[in-house]
């Protein structure tokens, strides 16, 4: 018996050469689906009845499952390998019912976790909502005489998912004032400074951020 296949398995074949059933005398040509009878030889899937099976191609491991459990009838399909030089399984035969009740049980799972994805995306999204709302009441706490919605600017920005920014580490989801003022100094510097034309003339960030720091600076006192 093949590696591939267990000894409770019955096993078909992909032959790679030219063989002739020992049942009923039919050549069978290459790449013909065959079993093994002892001194028979090849056996066709006919003689062997198994051609009314369907098969199901390697893959989808829950719809194999499945269709083996409700498959009275079943056989793995084997195709040598030259380059592994070892039998591998190509997929499985299994009873037409068996596998419609199968794919119909995959599609229902498939159906019940694309809901369940679904639910989670809207959590996940009134979370966040929630959060960027939380972190913009702390930026006004912090600088509550800065211009009238200009704290929900900065929160969504620095919030925004995925994005790596201040709002995202795990300080700033604790609401730290610290991380919530780098939030906001971050504003500062891109909208309220000349910061973004000394990078584009080619100053590097620290020494830009260092010559803006004062503005910055007074920007933050007159918002607090």
């Amino acid at each position: 018996m093949p590696e591939s296949a267990t000894k409770d398995e019955l096993a078909v074949f992909i032959s790679h050469r030219d063989s002739t059933c020992g049942e009923c005398g039919n050549k069978l040509g290459r790449h013909a689906w065959i079993t093994m009878a002892g001194e028979k030889g090849a056996i066709c899937l006919a003689c062997a009845d198994l051609d009314q099976l369907a098969f199901l191609p390697s893959g989808n491991v829950a719809l194999t499952r499945r269709s083996k459990k409700y498959s009275t009838l079943s056989a793995v399909v084997l195709e040598w390998s030259r380059s592994r030089k070892r039998y591998e399984r190509q997929g499985l035969l299994v009873e037409e019912e068996a596998l419609e009740k199968a794919e119909t049980e995959c599609l229902a799972d498939e159906d019940a976790r694309a809901l369940q994805r679904e639910r989670a995306a809207s959590r996940r999204e009134v979370e966040d909502k929630q959060f960027i709302e939380r972190f913009s009441a702390q930026v006004r706490e912090l600088f509550p005489r800065m211009p009238k919605g200009r704290e929900s600017v900065i929160s969504q920005h620095a919030c925004r998912k995925y994005s790596g920014r201040v709002g995202r580490t795990a300080g700033a989801k604790e609401l730290d004032s610290e991380m919530v003022t780098l939030a906001v100094i971050a504003h500062v510097r891109h909208e309220e400074t000349p910061y973004d034309d000394l990078l584009m003339s080619g100053v590097d960030g620290a020494n830009a951020r260092a010559t803006v720091r004062p503005k910055v600076d007074e920007v933050l006192d007159a918002w607090r």
